[in-house]
């Protein structure tokens, strides 16, 4: 058996610890060659004594004695020539030079990056037909959907139904949301991930971004994609067939499988690291509609996807933005969609036919949500 080198892009996150947890069971299969992060220095080098990769980088130093330093290590990482597979789990618009430098390297994206196919979904595409690159959603509902799917043409397809927990505020009232800390919005109750993305969680901006992620993985447009509110987090998403099948994947609330999958796919193997699956225990099994006039950020995010252009990397952008700012205690929880609203409206017509207009539209959305808020 042929040993395949892995990069972690972000491998001090809540992914990448543990996409490190799964690798550490099947040494004999993947070694890890590379290992880069933000800005955690110390558990980088103790991921770097126990793993022993060939390049280390740390985005947010400038200087390190043995690692590369800056945010140009994670492209640097992602086309390493002992590297097979990229594991990208960096967080936010960073990680869209590393995904598209990967693809046109001819290696296997392993992709946690929302941001990625959000705000160059076109990009990645062509990146991936020109240098034979391969594109492994490792998202839990975008890995259900693949697995379902199982090859099977796009044409068969009626319907894809993504699944959301609902967040820590799924029965909460309209009234009470204008009361929400940001205690009250890292409370999520089925999954244990990054500050960040559990407050897209609690918003719904989420589920929007992986809205636009399924578009551009299965080429479905966007009227056939819906969301449902499923609290228990067991099913993590239906595929609708054109003869009214409907197939579901279902497991454990755990990333460790759908890491593995995208790994080894479209091959499985044993030890996930996921309990056996066991319906009684898991049940009952409840789902609802989205309340989307309380969470408003679901339709705004699925509305810039159908505007095309930058729309998509705009609502990103503001809404990492407003993220930053709602955790750092600047705004309120409703603050997030009104101020995402704005930059919508004021860069709806925004090119986005190139990295550059991608990245300008980027830059021009995070400064709107400063001015605005007066930050």
């Amino acid at each position: 058996m042929t040993s395949r080198g892995v990069a972690i892009l972000g491998s001090t996150g809540s992914i990448g610890t543990t996409a490190l947890r799964v690798l550490d069971r099947h040494r004999e299969r993947f070694h890890v060659t590379a290992l880069t992060a933000f800005t955690n220095a110390t558990l980088l080098a103790e991921q770097e004594r126990i793993f022993s990769p060939s390049f280390v980088g740390l985005v947010s130093e400038t200087e390190h004695s043995e690692w590369r330093c800056g945010e140009a290590c994670l492209v640097e990482a992602a086309t390493k020539p002992d590297v097979d597979i990229v594991l990208n789990a960096v967080v936010g618009a960073a990680g869209l030079k590393a995904t598209l430098a990967a693809l046109e390297a001819g290696k296997r994206v392993a992709l946690a990056n929302k941001e990625s196919l959000v705000m160059g979904g076109h990009l990645v595409a062509d990146a991936a037909r020109s240098g034979h690159g391969e594109l492994i959603p490792v998202d839990s509902e975008h890995s259900a959907i693949l697995q379902c799917i199982a090859g099977r043409p796009r044409s068969e397809i009626r319907r894809l139904v993504l699944t959301a927990s609902g967040g820590p505020f799924r029965s909460w009232t309209r009234e009470q949301l204008g009361t929400a800390t940001l205690a009250d919005a890292l409370r999520h109750p089925t999954w244990q991930m990054g500050r960040k993305i559990t407050v897209d969680s609690a918003t719904l901006a989420n589920k929007a971004l992986e809205v636009i992620e399924a578009h551009f993985l299965f080429d479905v447009p966007y009227d056939r994609i819906d969301v449902v509110v499923h609290p228990q987090s067991v099913v993590h998403s239906f595929v609708e067939f054109v003869d009214g099948s409907v197939l579901a994947q279902l497991g454990v609330p755990s990333m460790e499988l759908p890491i593995l999958y995208a790994l080894t796919y479209p091959d499985r193997i044993a030890d996930s690291g996921v309990p056996q699956f066991d319906p009684v225990a898991l049940s009952p099994l409840e789902f609802e509609p989205v309340r989307r006039a309380d969470f408003p950020m679901l339709d705004l995010g699925v509305a810039a996807g159908r505007a095309g252009g930058a729309a998509p990397a705009v609502f990103n952008a503001a809404n990492e933005q407003a993220v930053a700012l709602f955790l750092g205690g600047s705004i309120r929880f409703r603050d997030i969609a009104r101020l995402v609203e704005s930059a919508l409206s004021a860069q709806s017509a925004a090119p986005g036919g190139s990295l550059d207009a991608i990245l300008a539209a980027d830059a021009n959305a995070r400064r709107h949500i400063q001015e605005l808020s007066g930050c």
